[in-house]
């Protein structure tokens, strides 16, 4: 999960996906500092971060093509402004835009209505309106982006069947007081959910009760999920207290079961998602920051890396007919990532992070940082090339 420590998430509504509002096709521009992007015969809105709210200029829109360029000027408090449909699902978001950082993401919207949230400002959430008929999403009914999206709905749904039981087992362990076999299926519960935690994260608190590190609740008393237990294993070296903590995760994971048996995707929704997954390495695992008590880092930097890839294969057969050349650096890049982790894997895991030295991390970086600029232009030629 991608947070600030200076800013964790405050509380949103977890909705039922039957209410999750409009489809749209989602297409993330670049990373945390990249510059402003332009939508190609559709609408561009200037979304502006400050502590108090957020501003959407303008705050309508026709339904179709839409790129948000959202920049945080000065604001210290507020790092992130997402899409939100009625239902409370987040569409479309930027997170860690610091100070002076700009960013943007483009969308193919349905009419409705939605807001702009900054979560931590003020007033968290401003109107916006989305009008006139639905959007054409071509890439809908294009056979190669369709087996994409099916392909990876069942990569989903087979990622989380993973994470129950894992799940199960771990917290069987920790209910149990075994401190020490609760920490040999800490691991294996992990990596399922961080190959798909874009997907979590689109239902609001989910994605906080499962995976939230303490920097990033306001009240410890309310901490809860894997990072909680992480710190009682590893730093406590006890289970003293956790029975109900781990009660509670696996009725979240089994929550986000429910709620994945229901979900659809669009094709950019997978680019994007890959994106994201690559924010993550970006932002918290190559920094060592996520596993902060067991180090497992790479655990995390892996499953994040190998749901990327799955998204991104699932479209490169549609990608191969519009920019073959994209593809083939995409895939080399993809194979230098997966390479340079190879010395650290450790059996079925992988090396402590706190094993690594200052060169190792920054060559991981590296790599990472090549692969994700390529990496982000994917969702945008979904969206201008589908159907084409």
């Amino acid at each position: 999960m991608s947070r600030s420590p200076q800013s964790p998430r405050t509380s949103r509504p977890l909705v039922a996906l039957a209410a999750a509002g409009p489809l749209l096709l989602l297409a993330a521009c670049g990373g945390g500092a990249q510059a402003e992007g332009s939508a190609a015969e559709g609408s561009v809105v200037t979304v502006t971060i400050s502590d108090d709210r957020c501003t959407a200029e303008p705050d309508s829109v026709s339904a179709g093509s839409t790129t948000f360029n959202v920049t945080n000027e000065d604001a210290s408090a507020v790092t992130e402004a997402e899409l939100v449909n009625a239902g409370g699902r987040i569409l479309g978001e930027r997170e860690n835009l610091t100070p002076g950082l700009k960013a943007s993401f483009s969308l193919k919207v349905e009419p409705g209505d939605y807001s702009i949230q900054c979560p931590n400002a003020a007033t968290e959430l401003t109107p916006f309106t989305v009008t006139g008929a639905a959007a054409t999403a071509a890439a809908t009914t294009d056979p190669l982006f369709t087996a994409a999206t099916t392909g990876y709905q069942t990569y989903v749904k087979e990622q989380i069947a993973q994470l129950v039981p894992a799940t199960q087992a771990f917290a069987a362990a920790v209910e149990a007081g075994d401190v020490e076999r609760a920490k040999a299926l800490y691991g294996p519960a992990r990596a399922p959910y961080e190959r798909v935690e874009p997907v979590a994260e689109s239902f609001g608190d989910l994605d906080p009760a499962i995976d939230a590190r303490i920097a990033d609740v306001e009240d410890p008393a309310t901490w809860s999920g894997f990072h909680r237990i992480e710190q009682a294993l590893w730093v406590e070296g006890s289970t003293a207290g956790m029975a109900p903590v781990a009660q509670k995760l696996v009725a979240d994971v089994t929550q986000l079961q429910t709620l994945a048996q229901q979900v659809t995707f669009q094709p950019a929704e997978l680019a994007n998602g890959a994106s994201a997954l690559l924010d993550e390495v970006a932002s918290s695992k190559v920094t060592g920051e996520e596993e902060a008590y067991s180090h497992l880092d790479l655990l995390d930097f892996a499953a994040n890396v190998e749901g990327a890839r799955k998204a991104f294969d699932l479209l490169t057969p549609a990608l191969q007919v519009t920019d073959p050349e994209l593809v083939t650096t995409i895939t080399q890049r993809f194979d230098d990532v997966t390479t340079g982790l190879e010395p650290y894997r450790r059996g079925d895991s992988w090396a402590p992070y706190t094993e690594l030295s200052a060169e190792q991390v920054r060559e991981l970086a590296t790599g990472v940082d090549a692969l994700a600029e390529p990496l982000s232009t994917v969702a945008g030629k979904v969206v201008g090339g589908a159907g084409q």
